[in-house]
């Protein structure tokens, strides 16, 4: 899960507004002396003075969230009182899709683009004077901005060359409809398929070489031929990581093909075919895309710039694309809105 890197503002409550600043600023030191070993794992602390940015993949849990900075869990805590409210404003206690431990860690289950937004905790506590046996209340409040994300759908834009007799040559059309036929038979047992075929033909004068023609191939391998579906409704989650995977399988296959394509000629030929393949000439694009209500966005989310997370309020995404698109017709107030 991405860590977090940049924060938001985020200010202090609490009744000792006094003494506050004062406590923040020794705890901002004592935190940076902490080793990195401190961090629990799956835990991530508040900040009292900004927001904390949260990524959780779709359908898992959240990490816990600690309504307690570092410096403060390090410390001793008297009679400390928890209150989480969601993103709908209402009281997280006793909600089905939480984990809410008895000391103030939140898990979010099963978490939907619904779900994102911000989580806040008011931490009270009790400051006790040793001399004067006085008591303190404090209140302090962290907030967490909590996002869907899914991981990138890929597909690969693939470029290859093949050596040809002449531009006009026939044979090229009919070369170029059975290479498809045969890169589609590849890949067809992984629900994957051949999309955008196109070539050209061009002429190439190479340094001590003489003039010659070649097929410029390009095509993309897409993970959602006819049926992909069917796999992923067998599948108990969310299915991107299960295409993600079946198309870098059917990318590697192809690389294959040409590799063996390119140990044949040097091996097995004494004589080069008319259309024959350029050695190393094979060349990968991964291009990424988004499912509808998510989007990229490096700078409002450079802590999870490869994630597509959920589109925020009062943006959209209709498609596939890779951003969500600003609204001015309407006021979107929910999260991952998938139309305007």
């Amino acid at each position: 899960m991405p860590e977090p890197l940049r924060f938001p503002a985020w200010g202090l409550l609490g009744l000792a507004a006094v003494v506050a600043p004062a406590l923040a600023q020794e705890r901002a030191v004592i935190e940076k002396e902490y080793s990195v070993d401190i961090f629990k794992k799956n835990h991530i602390y508040g900040n009292i003075r900004r927001e904390v940015n949260v990524y959780v993949k779709m359908f898992t849990n959240s990490p816990f969230l600690v309504c307690m900075d570092l410096a403060l869990s390090q410390e001793e805590v008297i009679d400390p009182n928890y209150l989480w409210i969601g993103p709908d404003g209402k009281n997280l206690e006793g909600q089905i899709y939480v984990n809410l431990t008895e000391t103030g860690k939140l898990m979010v289950i099963g978490f939907k683009e619904s779900m994102s937004g911000a989580y806040t905790c008011t931490l009270s506590h009790k400051i006790l004077e040793t001399d004067t046996q006085d008591e303190r209340e404090m209140f302090e409040a962290y907030k967490f901005m909590v996002y869907a994300y899914r991981e990138p759908d890929y597909a690969y834009k693939i470029t290859v060359r093949f050596t040809t007799k002449e531009c006009k040559l026939v044979a090229n059309d009919k070369f170029f409809e059975e290479l498809k036929i045969i890169l589609d038979n590849i890949i067809s047992d992984l629900a994957c398929h051949v999309i955008d075929p196109s070539y050209k033909c061009h002429s190439v004068k190479k340094p001590k070489h003489s003039l010659l023609y070649e097929l410029f191939v390009t095509f993309q391998v897409n993970p959602f031929a006819p049926g992909w579906e069917e796999v992923c409704n067998q599948l108990p989650y969310d299915c991107e990581d299960a295409t993600n995977m079946r198309v870098q399988e059917a990318r590697d296959r192809i690389e294959e093909f040409f590799n063996k394509q390119a140990y044949a000629l040097k091996h097995d030929f004494q004589t080069l075919p008319t259309i024959h393949y350029v050695d190393h000439s094979f060349e990968v694009i991964r291009i990424d895309s988004c499912r509808p209500g998510f989007g990229k966005n490096d700078i409002t989310h450079n802590d999870c710039a490869s994630c597509c997370v959920v589109c925020d309020p009062g943006t959209y995404s209709p498609n596939n694309e890779v951003t969500c698109r600003t609204c001015v017709r309407t006021e979107i107030k929910q999260y991952g809105a998938k139309s305007c």
